[in-house]
C-alpha cells in the first residue's frame, strides 16, 4: 500500500511523503473519556507518539465525559500498542461494527 501524505496550509511542510507500507491496518474504535481524561489531548498525543494516523469520524464531548469514534490507520502492531497506550492511559476502548459511522 503507499501513502502520499501533503501538508497543503503550512507553507514550512510543504512537502509530500510518499511511502510504501506493509501489514496496514485501519481499525475503528470508540474512545470514552472519563472527567479525569476528557480536558487531556491524548489522541494528539498517540498521532505524535505512535507512527499512526489517527481521523475522528465522530465526537461528543463535555465537561465531565467524551465519546469519540476514531479511526487508526498504521502497521498492525503499531495500531495495538496504540490501543493499549490509550487503556494505559485511563481511556476506555471499544469496537466500532463496520458501517457504524461510515461516510
Amino acid at each position: 500500500m503507499q501513502i502520499m501524505i501533503r501538508y497543503p496550509l503550512c507553507p514550512l511542510l510543504r512537502v509530500e511523503h510518499t511511502e510504501q507500507r506493509e501489514n496496514i491496518l485501519k481499525q475503528r474504535v470508540y474512545l470514552t473519556f472519563s472527567k479525569d481524561t476528557v480536558r487531556e489531548p491524548l489522541i494528539w498525543k498517540a498521532g505524535h507518539e505512535f507512527d499512526v494516523i489517527t481521523n475522528i469520524r465522530s465526537a461528543e464531548v463535555k465537561e465531565d465525559m467524551g465519546l469519540v469514534g476514531l479511526e487508526i490507520d498504521g502497521e498492525q502492531d503499531v495500531v495495538e500498542q496504540t490501543l493499549v497506550w490509550f487503556k494505559t492511559q485511563g481511556v476506555h476502548v471499544g469496537p466500532i461494527e463496520q458501517d457504524v459511522i461510515e461516510g
